[in-house]
């Protein structure tokens, strides 16, 4: 079933008029493409947010009714506030259905729980890949494309010529090109005793000796600790020798 949209159309332009407008809680936007001009419109921003959380609504041909007339469109851009969840501005563009689309659609990853590397062999999907771009008419546009997981294993991977596409639809790459979609890969953990023999083997800085602690002493110097003066003790002791000494000579 398309979704359906309703919007006005817009009569004032410029930049002062597109913040009125936010204000009031309307989203300007612009439909153009087919053989009619482009029409500036505006629409319930309220309404439109819903939209743009739905995926089908970015994948999908919509219905949009402007003025009691009803054609359909793709959402072909959105631009939303830097840091507020408002949208600025939306662009679609008529669907003629005699002229192939250029589109991006979803990927649906199943049965990745019964896949060999994940079931088996302890590995994890590495999803590579959420959109792929696709070539179709109007009629053949699917909602998604589905990735099937079942078989893969540890090491192996999806690649984008490897998916089963609809009828109708073609993946818009060039020649040679084949990007990997998915993968299992085995998480690389580090075990507690991993960790303790790391600690072991890492020695502080503040225990590595410097190269002037670390080089031998030279011959004819004192080693650390004999360098320096006598401790007093012994200083005492020595003069009491010498006054010894010089009353023997008297």
């Amino acid at each position: 079933m398309a979704i359906e949209i309703t919007a006005r159309k817009r009569e004032t332009q410029g930049t002062g008029a597109a913040r009125r407008l936010r204000r009031r809680g309307l989203v300007p936007g612009i439909v153009y493409g087919g053989e009619q001009g482009a029409l500036n419109i505006e629409l319930d921003h309220k309404a439109l947010f819903h939209n743009l959380r739905n995926e089908r609504f970015h994948a999908s041909i919509l219905t949009l009714e402007v003025g009691g007339a009803k054609e359909q469109v793709l959402l072909r851009a959105v631009s939303m506030h830097p840091y507020k969840p408002q949208v600025q501005h939306v662009d679609f563009q008529r669907v003629q259905k005699n002229k192939k689309l250029h589109m991006e659609v979803p990927l649906h990853f199943t049965n990745a729980e019964k896949s060999p590397g994940v079931k088996d062999q302890g590995g994890v999907v590495s999803h590579v890949l959420n959109e792929i771009d696709i070539t179709c008419f109007p009629d053949d546009l699917p909602e998604f494309i589905e990735v099937d997981l079942g078989n893969l294993s540890v090491g192996n991977s999806i690649h984008a010529r490897d998916l089963k596409l609809p009828k109708g639809v073609e993946l818009a790459l060039k020649k040679d090109e084949n990007p990997v979609v998915a993968t299992v890969v085995v998480p690389q953990l580090v075990t507690e005793e991993e960790e303790a023999a790391a600690a072991a083997a890492a020695v502080a800085p503040s225990e590595i000796p410097t190269t002037e602690q670390a080089a031998e002493p030279k011959e004819g110097e004192a080693a650390e600790g004999e360098k320096g003066e006598k401790p007093a003790a012994a200083k005492g002791g020595d003069k009491a020798a010498d006054k010894g000494e010089k009353k023997e000579k008297k």
